[in-house]
């Protein structure tokens, strides 16, 4: 259930005059605003029995920014962590912590149970509180550029350097990561977010996977990032995953086509780059298998086994 104040955001965005000017604008809107509310769930009453708990996790909550953000790690341990302490483990870290977290922690066990990617650390971004209302609070991190004069968008840059300077510094200093092997993750909202972080900062991570990308959201704020980029004759020295949904919107959907067709033709230096559409399955429905395929390629150089399976 969406909070009365995310559902005013939201009628203020479609309404502005910017968004109106724009229907691609209108769809990216709806599809990064709307479709998170099923984690607002409405207050219950407690149950009897014990909650599950994730095996082999953490929260940690960092010290306020500057700007007043004030962010929760949500810590994912490989199950071979505390049995040999002088390993180092590669790090994903997945936007949208309070919806992606499970996700990236279920596929890990299965991944690394079919010798397909190496044991890693996932690290969720998510916010410290209660009762908060994650899908207006996304928008701030999330978005690269405003949404016409709303001042709590826009703000991706600051959450790029908050990740840059505070959080991986954090993780490495407190956790076994291995700095080498980075790997940023994101759906949606948070798929446009890796997309804007590879085009920004191409040497911070090592791989990259964007699952169903918003790249039509703010008038097609990321072509021109892309444009930038390219103009500059750099290489992207990473891994990159990107997918989206055979059933989505035409127009979300063409976003994600454009997009593709613009990194394939660029032939960037240093990069591995696959993408896959996810036939019959819509915004997300497809995250999960998007999150499969993107992780096991960003992680194929380090998987144990490759190609058929040797087991019986």
């Amino acid at each position: 259930m969406r909070s009365a104040g995310h559902l005013a955001l939201l009628r203020r965005a479609l309404l502005s005059r910017a968004a109106m000017k724009s229907p691609l604008v209108c769809l990216g809107l709806v599809l990064c605003t709307v479709l998170p509310g099923f984690a607002a769930a409405a207050e219950t009453a407690a149950s009897p029995f014990p909650a599950h708990m994730i095996p082999d996790s953490e929260l940690r909550v960092l010290p306020k920014t500057s700007a007043g953000r004030q962010y929760q790690l949500h810590v994912g341990l490989p199950a071979s962590y505390r049995k040999e302490p002088q390993r180092r483990y590669p790090v994903v870290y997945v936007t949208d912590a309070y919806w992606d977290f499970q996700k990236i922690t279920a596929i890990e066990g299965s991944l690394v149970y079919d010798k397909v990617v190496p044991e890693f650390i996932t690290v969720g971004l998510g916010y410290a509180g209660e009762n908060l209302d994650y899908g207006s609070m996304r928008l701030w991190e999330l978005s690269p550029a405003p949404f016409g004069s709303n001042a709590a968008t826009g703000h991706a840059a600051d959450f790029l350097k908050t990740i840059e300077k505070e959080i991986i510094p954090f993780v490495e200093r407190e956790y076994r990561a291995d700095p080498a092997h980075r790997v940023l993750a994101g759906a949606s909202l948070g798929g446009l977010f890796t997309l804007y972080a590879m085009y920004t900062t191409p040497d911070l991570f090592q791989g990259y996977v964007a699952a169903t990308p918003a790249v039509v959201v703010g008038n097609d704020w990321l072509f021109g990032y892309e444009e930038d980029f390219a103009k500059s004759g750099k290489p992207i020295n990473a891994r990159v995953y990107v997918a989206g949904g055979g059933n989505e919107s035409p127009s979300f959907l063409g976003g994600v086509l454009r997009m593709n067709q613009r990194i394939v033709s660029r032939h960037y230096k240093g990069l591995a780059y696959d993408f896959r559409i996810i036939d019959g399955e819509r915004h997300a429905g497809m995250q999960f298998e998007a999150y499969v395929r993107g992780l096991r390629f960003v992680f194929a150089p380090l998987a144990p086994e490759n190609g058929p399976s040797t087991s019986p």
